[in-house]
């Protein structure tokens, strides 16, 4: 069986990075893995590359910025969180937190979490060329240390929510700690963009896996330990797991590619991106 097709974010880590070289990647595993294994991997991954991941797309995102996804939307354009002056935020997955920190900017009260020590180092480098302070806990997306209810919003831009075995955990642990009402927007690589290859050109435009085939994307040590997985699901399963938590589906965005930019990131590019979405943004909120 032909490996498969790298996943969206696979090509910010081509052969040789430093995190594949510190983790001992040599290959790829098409198999099962859970919880635990998915975490562990993730935690080691992100803060092996942080370093990388920041040089690269560090002046794309910015100290104090929120961009939604690679095709550039930000909130302050788009308004999917709505007014949040003097609300308290939670974000999932917020790396270096600079939409954490354009938030607090707005008036609202954010706090970042992550399971990376590496991703909250440079969270707080942005706090010291910024001024501005963002309280930052790490943790599990699937075990958020937060009350029940005890947050007004929550988002997540492209943070945990593809890299856990069970993205129905996140859905139910956002709902519990929301007060009701409150909106839950998060974004991701759209679940079509499993069927091609990760290449920004031509080569990928042609479909090379089943788009029902939710076998993670796992790559692995000598040992056959997962050092990085990503995992698919369906846009049906996405909607499956905000309704089974008891959220309400409001809104999808599918961002359209920005007719001015030219950039790539990963297998994010202009071709691409004229042909079909690269990004799905998730509007959901806990019904009052």
């Amino acid at each position: 069986m032909p490996n498969p097709p790298p996943p969206p974010h696979a090509e910010e880590h081509a052969e040789g990075s430093s995190a594949e070289v510190a983790l001992g990647a040599a290959g790829v595993a098409r198999r099962a893995v859970g919880p635990e294994e998915s975490s562990a991997a993730s935690r080691a991954w992100w803060d092996a590359d942080a370093d990388d991941y920041q040089a690269e797309h560090g002046a794309f995102l910015g100290d104090d910025d929120f961009v939604w996804c690679p095709e550039r939307l930000r909130e302050a354009d788009a308004h999917l969180l709505g007014d949040l002056t003097g609300a308290r935020v939670l974000e999932v997955g917020c790396g270096a937190a600079s939409c954490s920190r354009w938030l607090a900017g707005t008036g609202a009260r954010v706090v970042g979490l992550d399971l990376s020590a590496g991703m909250l180092r440079h969270a707080r480098d942005a706090d010291a060329r910024t001024g501005a302070t963002v309280p930052l806990v790490q943790a599990d997306a699937g075990a958020i240390p937060l009350r029940d209810g005890s947050v007004d919003a929550a988002f997540s831009a492209f943070g945990a929510v593809p890299f856990v075995a069970d993205p129905g955990a996140v859905m139910r642990e956002v709902a519990r700690v929301l007060r009701p009402g409150g909106p839950w927007v998060f974004a991701v690589n759209h679940p079509m963009r499993w069927m091609f290859p990760d290449d920004p050109g031509p080569d990928g435009l042609t479909v090379s896996q089943s788009y029902f085939d939710r076998t993670p994307y796992a790559e692995v040590d000598d040992d056959g330990r997962a050092v990085y997985v990503e995992h698919h699901r369906t846009l049906g399963d996405r909607v499956a797991d905000v309704v089974r938590a008891g959220l309400v589906l409001e809104r999808l965005v599918e961002p359209e590619w920005p007719d001015d930019l030219d950039a790539v990131w990963g297998q994010w590019s202009p071709l691409r991106g004229r042909l079909f979405p690269g990004t799905a943004i998730f509007c959901c909120r806990r019904p009052a």
